[in-house]
């Protein structure tokens, strides 16, 4: 509660806040920079959950950009990254490494979008704290890292 209050502090004065490079804990987590900046907004605010439910609605808008696929949620992440043929490919599947590690991958995905996304946009009563909601912020800049290190872009 209290850094919710100190967050938005600044909303009720005139002098400007200046904070260094790594005081926000975007930046101490390193989230992801492509972020839509209202993901910022929403968590500087202290809404945690809808933060998270605005991450994952950007990392799913950005699948179906990337894999051209006109599914969303659970379906799109099926399909995009499936070991067979993948829309997305983010490892060597002539490999059984390769071809497990899309597999996994394949599961992370779409399991953080049933887990994760799917209950904050279709309940109301779900309230993140803080630490819940970096977590699945480190979470999206995780899946987002890894769909760059296969040399795809993401756009900001």
């Amino acid at each position: 509660m209290f850094e919710r209050v100190t967050r938005r502090a600044h909303l009720f004065s005139d002098e400007e806040v200046k904070l260094g490079p790594v005081d926000h804990p975007f930046d101490v987590r390193n989230i992801h920079s492509a972020l839509p900046v209202h993901v910022k907004e929403l968590f500087d605010n202290g809404h945690y959950s809808q933060a998270t439910f605005e991450a994952f609605k950007y990392l799913d808008k950005e699948v179906a950009r990337i894999s051209k696929l006109s599914q969303t949620g659970y379906k799109l992440m099926m399909r995009a990254f499936q070991d067979q043929s993948p829309a997305i490919v983010l490892s060597d599947l002539s490999t059984t490494s390769g071809k497990n590690e899309q597999k996994g991958y394949q599961y992370i995905f779409s399991g953080s979008v049933i887990g994760v996304r799917n209950p904050r946009g279709h309940e109301y009563k779900i309230r993140d704290s803080i630490d819940e909601c970096l977590d699945h912020l480190s979470l999206v800049s995780l899946l987002l890292r890894r769909i760059e290190k296969a040399g795809y872009s993401i756009v900001s």
